[in-house]
């Protein structure tokens, strides 16, 4: 990776706050007033920056653009670039019938709107509010999905409505069953969608999960001892700028107003040699589709991160809550609606956590024994989705393997229901007049592979028994099985699923390199198992809205641009046609065999609440691998010190009495270093070995 000029951001690195406001300046000057839905770095051509990266001392730096998108009175909006050195606007695209990124202050001003609306007063009062009760009615503003009343020429938000009885009460306990639509053009709501059978406001008693509601049912567990977690001499990564360097590891982190954590340029020293894993890694998009079939909860599927933005909702992490240990920060920097400047501190959090055992074996016959505890690097941050948390931590191993995590807390999305009425299968009642309703959690990762260089191929790897029957030649006793690697050759063919029954696996080679033992291609492995089918049926709009979520895996040839697999310009899309993946595939006759490549794969839960999961959810982790085959020519962390070690001959040795300085030291010496605590027992006495 180049070097970095103290005085020039990394190629990489997201607009700082000037950058940010010199990109509005420049578009306030040319055409006025408007609203800043999106300011943002154009990430570099890739022919570029990888010219840049390969040679950074004579190459020429890429230009730093700001990707602009705003609405202009009227609701026009405006799809534009603009040359920061230069000081112009290089691009500015009227755009009809699409509607770009909803803000955080778009989806504030909803509440405000429905509390004095008359209609939806009138609405709250059939349910069971009194009027003067207004300021305890809550909305969460939901992007509306797609409703072929309106269309898409219209920016419009559903609000999903609740009650507080009390301002520290649970909303979700107290849904109410009615959802006005917001025009956002207008400031007004235009039409209440309203439910044949009413269901008035729930009366059960709240059950809340602050501290005050926990102590006054009994208090809080007192049995928990302190863990301390304490890095004496620093932490063992180092930060330049964004680049991280740590165990091996080289790379940049980046984060955007949608994807959030952007990692890129991704390598591996192995013993000297620096070698290219991945260009680009991130959480690209997701859906939440709910399972509800009755208007208008088939409008319930957001598509998070291309509607609201996984950098826009990020929270701000504090440390000893969201993180542990000796933590470094890095803030976000974002633009407001109106033009001014936000930034959210500690945005992504990086730290490091003991793995466990990172390898180990004991020999039976005389106690010799070598462990290894390993480490990890995390790089994490926390968005909140109206009701739900997503945990998002990309996880490096010491081996070479990057494990990326999800974790699923918050709140259920909840609907209001008659004591015991029948769900019909569609939801489950959690608590009295609670109704929360099946939906799956979809997630995108886009990986951007560069497998020891950027031409790579694509393999579909299944275990299989052979094909031979019992009593053959090749196969005489029966247990014969191996692993069948099929070629994806073309963008069509890339579109496959998963099969638990096979223990699929995703294997991105370089066909062009073998690994000098195996004699097979050097490869990273994506392992997968929580890999659930789109429910939502063929031709639903779902289906056709989030059409990434079709397939486990897609493979595309890699073209600038093509980043978010359901379009850039998310909101209100009918589907027809679907946007982003399925265009750029077409009639899939892309070859993509020993070419520039990128995976897309959609990974998840389905999630059948119940009431475990109220009124706050435990968290719900999911998590993938992405694993070095035949990538080294070795266990890439036999240097990694280990906890203990000893061996046959050292233990035949101080049996006789015979063991010499020299073999007391290997033998010991790490005990007492990397790790000593794990020679400890539970009461702090020193274990034995």
């Amino acid at each position: 990776m180049g070097s970095i000029a103290a005085d020039l951001p990394h190629p990489f690195d997201p607009l700082s706050l000037v950058e940010i406001e010199t990109a509005i300046n420049i578009v306030k000057k040319a055409h006025g007033q408007v609203f800043f839905n999106v300011v943002s770095l154009q990430e570099p051509r890739k022919a570029e920056m990888t010219a840049w990266l390969a040679n950074p001392e004579i190459t020429p730096r890429p230009k730093r653009f700001a990707d602009v998108v705003v609405i202009a009175p009227g609701g026009k909006v405006h799809d534009g670039l603009v040359d920061l050195a230069e000081a112009k606007i290089t691009k500015w695209d009227l755009l009809d019938g699409e509607q770009p990124i909803i803000t955080m202050e778009e989806l504030q001003l909803v509440e405000h709107v429905v509390r004095k609306d008359p209609k939806v007063i009138e609405q709250c009062i059939i349910s069971g509010v009194a009027p003067e009760d207004m300021h305890k009615v809550y909305c969460d503003p939901w992007t509306i999905g797609y409703d072929e009343r309106f269309g898409n020429k219209v920016r419009l938000q559903q609000a999903l409505m609740y009650y507080r009885p009390d301002v520290d009460n649970c909303q979700y306990q107290y849904p109410l069953d009615f959802c006005p639509i917001y025009d956002a053009d207008k400031g007004e709501i235009i039409a209440i969608d309203i439910p044949k059978d009413r269901r008035p406001l729930s009366k059960a008693p709240p059950m809340d999960y602050h501290p005050a509601a926990v102590e006054a049912r009994g208090g809080y567990r007192n049995d928990l001892k302190p863990i301390n977690i304490t890095q004496p001499e620093g932490v063992s990564f180092k930060l330049t700028g964004r680049e991280i360097e740590w165990q091996n590891w080289k790379f940049h982190i980046g984060f955007n107003y949608r994807e959030g954590i952007v990692l890129n340029n991704i390598t591996f020293n192995d013993k000297g040699t620096v070698r290219p894993i991945f260009y680009r890694l991130s959480l690209a998009e997701m859906v939440v589709p709910y399972g509800n079939p009755e208007a208008p909860h088939h409008r319930k599927h957001a598509l998070d991160q291309g509607e609201y933005g996984a950098g826009y909702m990020t929270n701000s992490l504090s440390l000893g809550c969201d993180c542990k240990g000796s933590i470094h920060y890095m803030d976000a920097e974002f633009p407001t609606r109106d033009g001014g400047l936000r930034t959210i501190k500690n945005a992504i959090c990086i730290h490091e956590e003991d793995a466990g055992i990172l390898f180990k074996h004991s020999d039976f016959r005389d106690d010799s024994v070598i462990v290894t505890r390993g480490r990890k690097l995390i790089i994490q941050q926390i968005f909140t989705a109206a009701n739900y948390e997503y945990v998002v931590a990309w996880v490096f191993h010491q081996d070479g393997t990057i494990a990326p995590e999800i974790k699923l807390t918050g709140i259920l999305n909840t609907y209001a229901m008659l004591e015991d009425e029948d769900t019909k299968g569609w939801g489950t009642q959690v608590y009295p007049g609670v109704n929360a309703h099946n939906h799956q959690h979809l997630f995108c990762l886009r990986i951007d592979a560069n497998i020891d260089g950027p031409n790579n191929t694509v393999f579909v790897n299944d275990a299989v028994p052979s094909e031979a029957p019992v009593g053959s030649p090749e196969n005489f006793y029966g247990n014969g099985f191996y692993n069948k690697r099929t070629k994806l050759a073309t963008e069509g063919e890339s579109k496959t699923d998963y099969n638990g029954a096979t223990s699929r696996a995703w294997e991105i080679a370089n066909t062009n390199k073998l690994n000098p033992y195996s004699k097979k291609p050097v490869s990273y492995k994506l392992v997968s198992r929580e890999v659930p089918g789109l429910m939502p049926k063929e031709g639903s709009l779902v289906w056709k809205r989030a059409a990434f979520a079709r397939h486990a895996v897609h493979v595309t040839k890699y073209r600038d641009d093509e980043l978010w697999p359901a379009g850039k310009h998310v909101p209100q899309t009918s589907g027809e046609p679907s946007r982003g993946i399925t265009e750029w595939i077409g009639n899939g006759t892309t070859a993509i065999d020993n070419t520039d490549i990128v995976l897309w794969h959609t990974f998840g839960v389905t999630h059948f609440p119940s009431p475990e999961d109220f009124p706050v959810m435990p968290a719900e982790p999911m998590m993938l691998l992405l694993r070095p085959r035949n990538f080294f020519a070795g266990n890439p962390v036999m240097d990694v010190p280990p906890s203990y070690a000893s061996t046959p001959s050292q233990i035949l040795a101080g049996k006789q009495g015979v063991l010499d300085a020299t073999d007391k030291l290997s033998t010991l010496a790490f005990a007492n270093s990397n790790g000593a605590s794990c020679c400890k027992s539970s009461n702090g006495v020193n274990g034995t070995h």
